[in-house]
């Protein structure tokens, strides 16, 4: 199946954030917080995907309040920090959610992404992803990670459902548009 095909399915978008939703780059504040770099234009792509319908999801292996802070601001219900077996924490999404391996999509970009990547309908690989995890995915972002790849891959699910023009009608509205990005 191709996969445009793929993208007609999907009903669950799992992020993974280092190289994904940021540029791959771990900045240390003075205080030891590690402070994270994230793309509005990824943000407003996952406010379009809600408001398409999809929901989102975060699997990550390191824990951090900013991600947390990310995901709460962008309406990501479903956090997964310090997950070191991203399996497990992708089987418990499916379960919760009543899908099927065929209606989720995964983004990654490094070798701890391919056992998810195995399972999904839509494997998803960002520009900068590592070559194996591109090898592994149906759609490859010309975009990087933190710099517009998940926006990309966004709008590649949303045209492939016929949903994109509706969002955009949706931003050219007469009123303001309410969004987090």
């Amino acid at each position: 199946m191709e996969s445009w095909e793929k993208a007609r399915q999907i009903k669950l978008l799992i992020f993974d954030v280092d190289g994904v939703l940021t540029n791959n780059q771990l900045i240390f504040s003075q205080d030891g917080e590690i402070l994270k770099v994230f793309h509005s234009q990824d943000g407003l792509g996952i406010n379009a995907a809600h408001k398409a319908g999809l929901r989102t999801a975060i699997i990550t292996g390191r824990d951090s309040r900013m991600v947390r802070r990310r995901g709460e601001e962008l309406r990501i219900t479903d956090i997964y920090m310090g997950a070191m077996d991203k399996v497990t924490a992708y089987e418990e999404l499916l379960q919760k959610h009543s899908l099927i391996p065929d209606e989720t999509a995964y983004v990654g970009d490094d070798l701890n992404d391919l056992a998810v990547m195995a399972r999904v309908g839509l494997a998803c690989a960002v520009g900068n992803a590592v070559e194996e995890v591109k090898a592994a995915a149906h759609y490859v972002a010309i975009k990087q990670g933190g710099r517009g790849g998940v926006r990309e891959i966004i709008e590649f699910i949303l045209k492939n459902q016929g949903k994109w023009d509706q969002v955009v009608q949706e931003y050219r509205g007469t009123g303001p548009v309410l969004t987090r990005q």
